[in-house]
């Protein structure tokens, strides 16, 4: 857990660790900000992760409401996008200089980017939980006509790592 004391070694925290290497900006979903619904009640709620978030570039939140950026401990400042996922992917290449764009989810967003034709690959880090009805990440898309192949599959501790990429 980030901020943390305690966590493991092993493939899984390998994958986690690496997911962080040569990104020059993040895009997150308002749901992976976190649980605040409708418009901002105040400025109060600045995410899971404390005074130093892990990400320590720019990250750009999609959200229909507006909010002010929010600069944070480690480098890391979240930018409310208001105006869609082009917008976003946008600012956030910008921001990048040329390192990659991390999309960190949610399932919308994802599912956004794909059909925008913006991910050149991906890593599905797949659990054994059930965790109910929620959102079908690939329903109504054809990763094979996107273009894309599995190149990697690496058992962990608790996840399968597959990784896919564009052809």
């Amino acid at each position: 857990m980030h901020g943390q004391s305690g966590g493991t070694q092993g493939i899984d925290n390998d994958f986690a660790l690496q997911s962080f290497e040569n990104v020059g900006a993040w895009i997150l979903g308002r749901n992976m900000f976190g649980p605040v619904r409708g418009p901002w009640k105040d400025d109060s709620w600045k995410g899971w992760w404390g005074e130093n978030p892990p990400y320590h570039t720019p990250v750009f939140v999609l959200t229909h409401h507006p909010r002010s950026s929010l600069a944070m401990e480690g480098g890391t400042t979240f930018h409310f996008v208001t105006d869609g996922v082009e917008s976003a992917l946008k600012k956030a290449k910008e921001a990048a200089n040329g390192k990659d764009i991390r999309i960190g989810g949610g399932v919308s967003v994802i599912r956004q980017c794909l059909s925008a034709n913006q991910i050149d690959e991906m890593h599905l880090a797949v659990s054994p939980v059930l965790l109910g009805e929620g959102e079908n990440l690939f329903s109504g898309l054809n990763l094979d006509k996107l273009g894309f192949i599995p190149f990697r599959t690496v058992p962990g501790e608790d996840a399968t790592h597959v990784l896919i990429k564009k052809r």
